[in-house]
């Protein structure tokens, strides 16, 4: 029996349901310190916020993808979405800590469909280099929203509160609702095969993929090197670099340009190259960064070099890691779960809890090597980058 082609979104409306767990994420970190004290707690049990967060978004990876293979994205997505919206009013109305976490962890649940059912629709709605081109121009959207998203939530705490944070991202679920109500198409289409999945044959079967594996390790390497930065940067640039926060979120608008001018290349080069060319190209650039950051810091050191030299080179070094990091990732999602299409919003689920998983670990790693010091970060991120380039080399083994 034939199976009819799903019939595709707009892209537009793809980034608006992808970005909004990520923006989620790092919007309100520089209001931690208030949220702290308005709560009359310790900074370190406010951090925990970020936590339950984290695990929100891998419990609702496994919940919305096989969910949607069954009931269909687009009422997955929109259920979701409302779930994301009554979290974020829970958090904006919270006056203790137990009711920010529980919030937060609604919030987080409910957002998750914007990661894990916007790769599942792309990957329904397109295929081969247009797909690929579709995956860049989100990931442009991607690298775009954490990077901004402190600069916006510093605002807005300064100006009217921390609470108000919350408000904002319950009006942005809002905007998200109503756009995919209106525009939305079901793109699932029925497979004769879906009814036989087994989600623990699945499961299995992705962790016996030696492809899938090296890809969610890739991934989640990459970007927890990525939000390691975000948790570690205040630290490293305002406390020991002595930047006010102002200026400190404000070099984020200079990561965000980069990642979105590099999923922009990157679009551009799947016209003639294939995915994994670009995606080598992509490390080659990310490995510069990390070596330069690393060998900058060691010789400014040395040198014992002013300390708006170190900013430059880490800014730098981090744009560089930025646009790079917007070349490799989406490229890597959409070759990994290629074999998978029977059961895509299930082997999503999947593959985005594994990899966010490791993106904990590697932000967990982060902030226990946390010193004091300007070289935990920059040794860390060559050692990992180092990792992540021998991953590749599994992935390219794995399509040959």
């Amino acid at each position: 029996m034939k199976v009819s082609q799903p019939l595709q979104p707009a892209v537009w409306l793809l980034v608006f349901i992808a970005i909004l767990p990520q923006f989620s994420e790092t919007v309100y970190a520089p209001a931690l310190p208030d949220i702290a004290r308005y709560l009359n707690v310790k900074e370190s049990v406010v951090e925990y916020t970020l936590s339950i967060y984290l695990f929100g978004i891998a419990v609702g990876t496994l919940l919305w993808g096989r969910l949607s293979d069954f009931v269909g994205r687009r009422p997955c997505l929109l259920y979701g979405v409302f779930i994301f919206i009554v979290g974020c009013i829970g958090c904006f109305h919270s006056t203790t800590i137990e009711i920010l976490m529980v919030s937060r962890f609604i919030q987080a649940v409910g957002g998750s469909t914007g990661s894990v059912l916007g790769q599942a629709i792309a990957r329904d709605a397109f295929k081969g280099k247009e797909r690929g081109k579709v995956f860049s121009l989100v990931g442009s959207a991607l690298s775009f929203a954490p990077a901004i998203g402190p600069v916006l939530g510093g605002v807005i705490d300064e100006t009217f509160g921390w609470a108000f944070i919350f408000l904002l991202l319950a009006l942005f679920g809002a905007l998200v609702f109503f756009l995919s109500y209106k525009n939305l198409p079901e793109t699932r289409v029925s497979s004769p095969q879906l009814k036989s999945v087994s989600m623990v044959g699945t499961f299995f079967a992705l962790l016996k993929d030696k492809k899938v594996v090296a890809c969610a390790l890739f991934v989640g390497g990459i970007i927890g090197i990525m939000f390691s930065y975000y948790s570690e940067g205040s630290f490293y640039l305002i406390d020991i670099l002595g930047l006010s926060p102002k200026i400190y979120g404000t070099t984020f608008i200079f990561l965000a340009l980069s990642g979105s001018l590099g999923a922009l290349w990157a679009r551009r080069l799947h016209n003639s190259l294939s995915t994994f060319r670009i995606m080598e190209r992509g490390l080659t650039i990310f490995m510069m960064g990390t070596s330069l950051l690393l060998g900058g810091i060691l010789l400014f050191t040395l040198l014992c070099a002013p300390n708006r030299w170190f900013v430059v080179l880490t800014v730098g070094s981090m744009m560089i890691l930025t646009f790079s990091a917007s070349v490799v990732v989406p490229s890597t999602l959409s070759i990994a779960l290629e074999k998978y299409e029977h059961a895509t919003g299930t082997a999503s689920s999947f593959f985005g809890f594994f990899y966010y998983s490791i993106v904990s670990l590697v932000t967990f790693a982060m902030g226990a090597l946390h010193n004091g010091t300007p070289f935990p970060m920059p040794i860390y991120f060559f050692l990992l980058s180092v990792v992540v380039y021998g991953i590749f080399g599994c992935i390219l083994r794995e399509k040959r």
